[in-house]
C-alpha cells in the first residue's frame, strides 16, 4: 500500500511559496482532485504537486507509473495537469488534450472560471482513471 508516501504537508508548503492569486488556483485544483475519491493521495513528485492512487494494486513495473493519476505542472500563469497514463481514460468530457506516444494526456487551468467550468469534467476523468486501476 502507498499510504506512506502521502505527504500533504509538502504540497501545502509548495503552494504557499507560489504567488498568492496563483496559489489560490492551485489550491482549488488540489481540493477538487482530493475530493474526488478518498483513495487519492498527494505528494511532491517531479518537483510538482502530484496525485496518486494510494490503495492496494497488483504488482507492476514502477516505470509504468500506474499509481500516478495527475501531476500539476506549474507554467507561467497556467496549471498544466499532466496525466502520465491518460491514454487509458475514455474521456467523454473533452477535457484531455494531446495524443503523446508515451500515453500522456493534458488539461490546462488558467483561472478560477476554468475551475468552475472544467471542475466536474476533471473529477469525471479522475473517476474513469480510478476505475481502470488493477486491484
Amino acid at each position: 500500500m502507498a499510504k506512506d508516501i502521502n505527504d500533504p504537508q509538502s504540497v501545502t508548503a509548495f503552494i504557499q511559496n507560489l504567488e498568492p492569486d496563483f496559489a489560490k488556483l492551485i489550491e482549488a485544483i488540489r481540493q477538487l482532485i482530493l475530493s474526488t475519491d478518498p483513495e487519492v493521495g498527494e505528494q511532491i513528485k517531479w518537483n510538482s504537486p502530484s496525485f496518486f492512487y494510494q490503495g492496494e494494486m497488483k504488482a507492476f513495473n514502477a516505470k509504468e507509473y500506474k499509481r500516478d493519476i495527475v501531476v500539476v505542472n506549474i507554467r507561467k500563469g497556467i496549471a498544466l495537469l499532466v496525466f502520465p497514463t491518460g491514454a487509458i481514460i475514455e474521456d467523454q468530457t473533452g477535457l484531455l488534450e494531446g495524443d503523446y506516444t508515451d500515453g500522456r494526456r493534458l488539461a490546462s487551468f488558467k483561472n478560477m472560471k476554468d475551475i468552475e467550468d472544467k471542475g466536474p469534467a476533471l473529477q469525471q476523468v479522475i473517476r474513469h482513471w480510478l476505475a481502470k486501476v488493477e486491484k
